[in-house]
């Protein structure tokens, strides 16, 4: 049986574009994938990229659970580090009891942003060291059992949000498998450490009242078309968009100079983030999927749909949906549930 199929939506803003553009292809996105059958959807937390509109998840969500009906929804995650976890208790908690059994928290410790935007999110860089503890601090309010006396999350207490540890290292692994939740690992912008962290979380797992085993779900990239020409075509098209942003960081290339920082060291650096990429027509897709589900050891898939503009974007979420046999009836649930 196929595992199944989730999407990661960064909310683009495309040149020429604004956020609220971008917002309103995101309901239609969430609208289209739960017609065609994908379990959720996860929104990232960033800040101060300019083509990045998701930069409050949970806001997102709220807009995006009122034009849907059961898809699940969540944060990809939110930078606990940047955050209170009494203040996230309460906002996911919210939307537990506006979407009940339909909102799945992820938590990242990376700040998702350049330090000078930290230090602007009023956060000292070092408190991504308390990560563990904010986790089972923030893990304590959602459960309703709240480990500062007297201080309790309403909304948000005995909502029991499902957490998922995010990571793309083997750090996220081992905290992951100490803790007994769900791992996440960012294999489609990290491909290096994937088989390693997945084998650490597998091998020390610790069951918890929250999961019984171990549960993986891992992240790749994925480029549909009719034809394997025209997937190619557009993955050297996504290629250079993405050194282009990059590399260049405001700055103007042209295609020459492009050309020159793509052959470059740094830019196949760019381009090997996106090593871990299923690429073609349905079947082709299909196939490699299938050998990156054993490869990853993976109870679930997180697809980052690729396009240079959003209407191949969509065709890949179709192109996707038929290669996968998915099920609109058939949309996971929590795992250990």
């Amino acid at each position: 049986m196929s595992v199944p199929l989730s999407l990661i939506d960064f909310c683009h803003i495309y040149p020429g574009e604004n956020a609220s553009q971008s917002f309103a292809r995101s309901v239609a996105m969430a609208q289209r994938a739960e017609q065609l059958g994908f379990s959720r959807i996860w929104y990232s937390e960033h800040h101060n990229m300019k083509h990045i509109a998701s930069s409050v998840p949970s806001v997102l969500i709220a807009h995006i659970g009122a034009q849907t009906e059961k898809i699940r929804l969540g944060a990809g995650g939110v930078m606990l580090p940047n955050h209170a976890p009494y203040a996230i208790a309460e906002q996911y908690g919210m939307l537990a009891e506006m979407y009940p059994d339909r909102i799945d928290l992820g938590l990242g410790r990376a700040p998702g942003t350049d330090m000078n935007t930290l230090r602007a999110l009023r956060r000292d860089p070092s408190s991504s060291d308390n990560f563990p503890n904010d986790v089972v601090e923030l893990n304590g309010y959602l459960s309703g059992n709240s480990r500062i006396l007297g201080v309790n999350a309403i909304p948000g207490a005995n909502t029991n949000v499902p957490l998922y540890i995010l990571g793309s290292s083997t750090y996220g692994a081992q905290l992951a498998a100490k803790l007994g939740l769900p791992y996440s690992f960012a294999s489609h912008f990290a491909p290096a450490h994937l088989q390693e962290a997945v084998k650490i979380y597998r091998d020390t797992f610790q069951p918890s009242e929250t999961l019984k085993e171990p549960y993986v779900i891992a992240a790749v990239n994925v480029i549909g078309a009719d034809t394997e020409e025209e997937a190619d075509r557009r993955e050297e098209g996504i290629h250079r968009q993405r050194v282009r942003s990059m590399a260049g960081r405001g700055r103007f290339f042209s295609e020459e100079q492009l050309d020159q920082i793509i052959n470059s060291y740094q830019g196949q650096q760019i381009i090997e983030m996106l090593y871990f990429t299923a690429k073609g027509t349905a079947p082709q897709i299909r196939e490699q999927l299938e050998r990156f589900t054993e490869l990853a050891q993976a109870d679930e898939l997180m697809i980052s749909l690729q396009g240079t503009t959003q209407p191949e974007a969509m065709e890949s979420m179709e192109i996707l949906a038929q290669a996968w046999e998915l099920d609109p009836e058939n949309t996971a649930g929590v795992p250990g549930r």
